[in-house]
């Protein structure tokens, strides 16, 4: 082997990677309280949306990442519906240096999660006799700095020092 190859197989071998070695819903909530009234035609509903993410260690290696979504549309009058589904993966993670895992773990899994969660929160609402609930693509890296930032400020404003 040359010193190019030599060298490319060893860059490769670092190469940061990421297997998916298990998805599957953890809990799916989709309440129709008013119904049928709730799907006769009328106002526009407001739809509010939450997205939060979070990962548990199972090994040096080895991650549950979760990903929650709720999402309720509501009426002046009613609710029309609403929906929660707490959606998780297994990753297997390598060769990512120690200060690049959290974000990593909580950017980038969660966004090979979502086109999963997207495709059930459509086919519930779509089954709950709505038109199917259509998630546009998050940016998790947008949302993981927002959570730290408003951590940093928990924590500033509790008196403590920032990590």
């Amino acid at each position: 082997m040359s010193d190019n190859q030599e060298a490319q197989a060893q860059g490769q071998a670092a190469a940061p990677g990421m297997n998916i070695l298990a998805q599957y819903i953890k809990d799916l909530s989709f309440e129709n309280p008013n119904s049928p009234k709730s799907l006769q035609p009328g106002e526009q509903p407001k739809l509010d949306i939450n997205v939060n993410v979070g990962a548990n260690p199972l090994s040096d290696d080895q991650f549950e990442v979760v990903l929650t979504l709720n999402a309720k549309a509501n009426t002046s009058e009613q609710v029309m519906f609403a929906v929660e589904l707490i959606y998780a993966g297994v990753f297997q993670i390598s060769n990512v240096p120690k200060e690049h895992m959290h974000p990593f773990i909580l950017i980038e899994c969660p966004r090979m999660l979502f086109p999963f969660a997207r495709n059930i929160l459509a086919d519930t609402t779509r089954n709950g006799g709505f038109p199917p609930l259509m998630l546009d693509p998050i940016d998790f890296a947008a949302l993981y700095r927002q959570n730290l930032a408003r951590a940093a400020e928990e924590q500033k404003k509790n008196g403590q020092q920032p990590n």
